[in-house]
């Protein structure tokens, strides 16, 4: 190996994808190998916790490995090995602590916690070098935030989702309209052939900068339910532009206040499963012609879904600032970034 490195190993257990990466000096991914489990709970309609952290455990040995393999270099190499410590599902990040526990333990390394969010924003760092203040969006099936940051290691939720998560309103309407799992895609892809011409109920918020989907989501099984009583017809294609239009708006919309209200924001990214969305990214470059004096990033498709390169970024730069844990490291379901 190079003598002129920052090695991280990094972890992501969170959900349904085992993932280990190593990466160099936040910017060179060495290796990043990720076992997805979506063939597997696809029958379920979900992701089942119990069976996601099994499989977890079943592949997260072999991936160490092949990280360490493709990356040509040995645990004698890594600086600190980072994890994702929450939020998501315990079980899951339980997998993920006790691996990275045990190699920082055996090799002596220093042992990094990573917030799974701030792993989805610093996702961005791939591909440009983030400018402060920062408003980042991470939408996914578990998260819908808005998220202020006046420098790198700083984190402020400005607004988040009341109810459901983007990404869990998208999976719902899917299973409404019999599209399968993971919805995501799948209505990204039938919203392209059809057009926003359904009424739905717009959402509802108390707090400013704050997200609801349940209500939409709602609204659409309401309007099945309705044509299917009226014996009228609907077109698919149509209800899936209509709901995914109503749906970005109702985080653009907040995007729009934000930033009118900070305008010391330099930077805007987004992160998260929901930012492979089509439409979203169009309208992204959309926004980007209004606010001339933002930069505007959208993280590349491989770095949208949970991966561990996202994590070994932002535990690069916690392991930079200090931000290390000792052997009392625990999972935590419900962290708040800080």
């Amino acid at each position: 190996m190079a003598e002129d490195r920052n090695l991280i190993l990094a972890f992501e257990s969170s959900c349904d994808e085992t993932a280990v990466a190593i990466v160099k000096d936040r910017k060179e991914v060495l290796s990043s190998v990720v076992a997805s489990q979506i063939d597997v709970h696809k029958e379920f309609g979900g992701v089942v916790p119990e069976v996601a952290s099994r499989i977890h455990v079943e592949n997260i040995s072999f991936l160490i490995e092949d990280a360490l393999k493709k990356a040509n270099c040995t645990m004698d190499d890594i600086d600190a090995v980072a994890v994702t410590k929450g939020p998501g599902l315990i079980g899951c990040l339980h997998v993920g602590v006790q691996a990275a526990k045990t190699l920082a333990f055996a090799f002596n390394k220093p042992l990094v916690p990573v917030h799974h969010i701030a792993g989805h924003i610093y996702a961005n760092e791939l591909v440009v070098d983030m400018k402060y203040p920062v408003l980042a969006l991470v939408v996914s099936g578990g998260h819908s935030q808005l998220i202020y940051m006046k420098d790198e290691t700083s984190f402020e939720v400005l607004g988040t989702t009341q109810d459901d998560a983007i990404g869990e309103a998208f999976d719902k309407v899917a299973r409404v309209m019999d599209l399968g799992y993971p919805g995501g895609p799948k209505i990204d892809k039938l919203a392209k052939e059809g057009q926003n011409v359904y009424a739905l109920p717009k959402p509802k918020t108390q707090g400013k900068y704050d997200f609801s989907f349940s209500g939409l989501k709602s609204g659409v099984l309401q309007f099945t339910k309705r044509m299917e009583r009226q014996g009228k017809t609907y077109n698919d294609a149509d209800l899936a532009c209509s709901f995914q239009e109503c749906a970005l708006n109702e985080i653009f919309d907040k995007i729009r206040l934000v930033l009118d209200d900070y305008p010391d924001i330099q930077h805007f990214v987004v992160g998260g499963g929901v930012s492979a969305n089509s439409r979203l990214r169009e309208k992204v470059q959309e926004l980007a012609k209004e606010y001339p004096n933002v930069t505007f990033t959208v993280p590349p498709m491989s770095c949208c879904t949970d991966n561990a390169t996202m994590i070994a970024l932002a535990g690069t730069i916690a392991y930079e600032h200090g931000r290390v844990g000792d052997d009392s490291l625990t999972a935590d379901s419900n962290w708040e970034i800080q």
